[in-house]
């Protein structure tokens, strides 16, 4: 397996990967942690009427605990041009490689997708109250941004994985009218 392609995936990817996975394994990744700190102007909302989705920030000490998904051998090629075509939909993602270790202890190189500080789609360090306000009405050609945060949050619950900021946000939203 030393050819094999992993990818971490930390919000959608968890529970649509969108490419045949060959293994998946609970993984854990350091110095960064998962924030809705990306404006989605396509998927989860509009140019007019911006939604939120998940990106990896830069955080010192900072913790994701998400999935790595080995890609099945054979469908490389196939399988990174879908998932470019997916995530590089602006260039507010980068493409990079980085080191998760998986809950069996291994570490494998990975694929994943980090938020360009730089870009005009960088939300910050918004307040949870804010951004449960924009995710509650937001809507993309996706669908509800509501619909995002619940499903991604319920997937990350049934893994066993415990995100407090997720969980607040998927209450609160939830008592909001869409």
């Amino acid at each position: 397996m030393g050819n094999a392609i992993w990818v971490f995936g930390y919000g959608s990817l968890i529970w649509d990967p969108a490419f045949p996975v060959a293994e998946r394994q609970v993984a854990r990744l350091s110095g960064w942690h998962r924030s809705f700190c990306m404006w989605s102007v396509h998927y989860r909302g509009t140019p007019e009427a911006r939604g939120l989705v998940l990106a990896l920030d830069r955080k010192a000490g900072g913790l994701c605990l998400g999935v790595a998904f080995r890609m099945e051998p054979g469908t490389e090629q196939d399988s990174l041009a879908a998932l470019r075509a997916r995530e590089l939909i602006s260039d507010a993602y980068l493409e990079t490689s980085v080191a998760v270790t998986l809950a069996d202890g291994s570490s494998q190189m990975a694929l994943t997708y980090v938020i360009n500080q730089d870009h005009a789609q960088y939300a910050g360090d918004m307040a949870l109250h804010a951004q449960a306000q924009i995710i509650a009405t937001a809507h993309g050609v996706r669908g509800p941004n509501r619909d995002y945060l619940f499903a991604t949050a319920r997937h990350l619950t049934e893994l066993g994985i415990s995100d407090p900021d997720l969980d607040w946000l998927a209450t609160r939203v939830a008592e909001m009218p869409p």
